[in-house]
């Protein structure tokens, strides 16, 4: 019994210390950067079976050609309102959550002016709008960890 109540305190500061390891906004904001997520992988939960559906992955490769710099807490700095392309790879994945390499693809995306309204939020850039039933790389940012639709 001790060693269950040791090992559910130990899980539990484990989750409230992965939510404390966020970009803080008040910095972000002081500074006048938004984070993006570097790497992100998109799940989704398969109606009533109490599974989860492995999505595909996104990295962001490069930012105008040149190699990104990644915090220890997995975001990247962008400053708002200025233009950049962001270099992607994406990967599916199998059901075990392992990359299929078959399905590597990459894409860029245009940051302008106006994507990135005001400092200090944290972003996620997607593959795909889905995490179910799409191919292809073809990224969607978004505030959410979620995907941007639910899959049908």
């Amino acid at each position: 019994m001790k060693h269950l109540i040791t090992a559910g305190i130990t899980a539990l500061t484990v989750t409230l210390t992965g939510c404390q390891n966020l970009p803080d906004a008040k910095e972000g904001a002081n500074r006048n950067v938004v984070f993006l997520k570097a790497t992100h992988c998109l799940e989704e939960p398969v109606g009533d079976q109490d599974r989860i559906h492995f999505g595909p992955c996104l990295k962001i490769t490069d930012i105008n050609g040149e190699a990104p710099t990644v915090r220890s807490d997995g975001f990247i700095e962008l400053p708002v309102a200025r233009p950049v392309t962001l270099g992607t790879s994406c990967v599916y994945r199998h059901a075990d959550g392992t990359p299929i390499p078959a399905t590597v693809g990459t894409a860029e995306f245009q940051v302008n002016s106006t994507t990135f309204p005001e400092g200090g939020q944290r972003w996620y850039l997607h593959a795909h709008e889905q995490a179910r039933g799409v191919v292809g790389c073809q990224p969607t940012l978004s505030t959410s960890v979620f995907p941007t639709r639910k899959t049908d």
